[in-house]
């Protein structure tokens, strides 16, 4: 009996058939299709893009050298040098990301014990030359405080995982 229905898919060439059924039901439903460019698909929270240094509210960058991010990072993209202050405190003077060795791991961001470097949401940052994507201390600032609203926003969403 199971030959003889085998032999009856065959030639009613089944596969074809219920493939174009499966089609036509998905056709008639609504698209999931985004126009990219005009229209953007949600981000999660956790999304790990282009990274930013972060400031605190009275405009006094976050990071105090510690060097966790430059010593946990798998890729050794990660370059700090730093200097005491006057009152003791220790600042960076050089913070470099070479952003063409970065695997975005994550492990920066989760080994930083002040929330100081992050990354944020912008997946768009296509360059030209390698040089570009070489980042430095500027850079990474001027990124936090472009999108210091975002990151803010979704490290407060992700508080309860951390």
């Amino acid at each position: 009996m199971a030959s003889v229905l085998q032999t009856a898919r065959t030639w009613l060439l089944w596969e074809i058939v219920s493939g174009l059924g499966k089609t036509l039901r998905y056709f008639f439903k609504p698209k999931y299709t985004i126009n990219y460019p005009y229209e953007k698909g949600e981000l999660s929270p956790r999304f790990r893009g282009e990274h930013a240094l972060r400031r605190y509210p009275n405009g006094e960058e976050r990071c105090i050298a510690c060097k966790l991010c430059e010593a946990i990072c798998p890729a050794q993209a990660i370059v700090i040098e730093a200097e005491a202050r006057d009152d003791g405190s220790r600042r960076t003077t050089r913070y470099d990301i070479d952003m063409t060795k970065c695997i975005y791991c994550g492990l920066c961001q989760e080994a930083c014990p002040v929330d100081a470097i992050v990354e944020g949401p912008n997946y768009e940052f296509a360059t030209e030359t390698h040089e570009e994507l070489l980042y430095d201390k500027k850079k990474l600032l001027d990124n936090g405080d472009r999108w210091e609203a975002q990151i803010a926003k979704n490290l407060e969403a992700d508080a309860e995982y951390r």
